[in-house]
């Protein structure tokens, strides 16, 4: 008969997604892993497999609850561009809010392991395509309401905040200065005028 397993896998697994964020993948050995989530290493594989397998997961967590937040926020029903105002202003906040200067844990994943980790690829570019997306619809409200001119393009404006917003993530890990942020957030804001 086998033995019931003594810890949380769900729990393990939030603990597993705080520890690669912090760390990265490469730094963050399976020792550990089995450290910080408190598991034994048999258990460690026997439940989430290798190492790469238990950060594809983590990974994946993370990315989805973001998407998820993003998605709620970008389909608020009434004028876009307020919304998307917070939505930006949101990232800000966090940024400036991480003492840890932990950045974004799917931006973090994409400098360490792309382009060579085909999996990390799919996990980050459907996290972003998804968050693409939704902002691309939210701006073509937008501009179907009047509140963006005529000739702006949605997509386009959409992949250009996302790049700057992920860049706002990285920039925010060296440094938090609020005049920089600041100075950062009015440029992007003149974008949705």
């Amino acid at each position: 008969m086998a033995r019931p397993k003594e810890f949380d896998p769900e729990a393990a697994l939030r603990d597993a997604v705080t520890l690669f964020w912090r760390q990265g993948y490469e730094a963050t050995s399976v020792a550990d892993l089995v450290d910080h989530l408190g598991v034994g290493r048999p258990s460690l594989y026997a439940t989430f497999g290798t190492k790469h397998q238990l950060y594809l997961r983590a990974l994946d967590v993370y990315a989805q609850e973001r998407v998820a937040l993003d998605l709620e926020l970008l389909s608020q029903p009434g004028p876009v561009l307020p919304v998307v105002r917070r939505w930006i202003q949101r990232y800000a906040d966090e940024v400036e809010a991480d003492e840890q200067r932990l950045g974004c844990f799917a931006v973090n994943a994409a400098a360490e392991l792309l382009p060579g980790d085909a999996e990390v690829a799919r996990i980050v570019e459907g996290a972003w395509g998804a968050t693409e997306a939704a902002l691309t619809a939210a701006l073509l409200r937008a501009r179907a309401q009047g509140e963006l001119p005529e000739g702006r393009e949605p997509r386009a404006l959409a992949r250009c905040l996302l790049t700057l917003l992920h860049g706002i993530r990285v920039s925010g890990k060296r440094h938090q200065d609020r005049t920089h942020l600041g100075d950062v957030l009015s440029q992007i804001f003149l974008l949705l005028s």
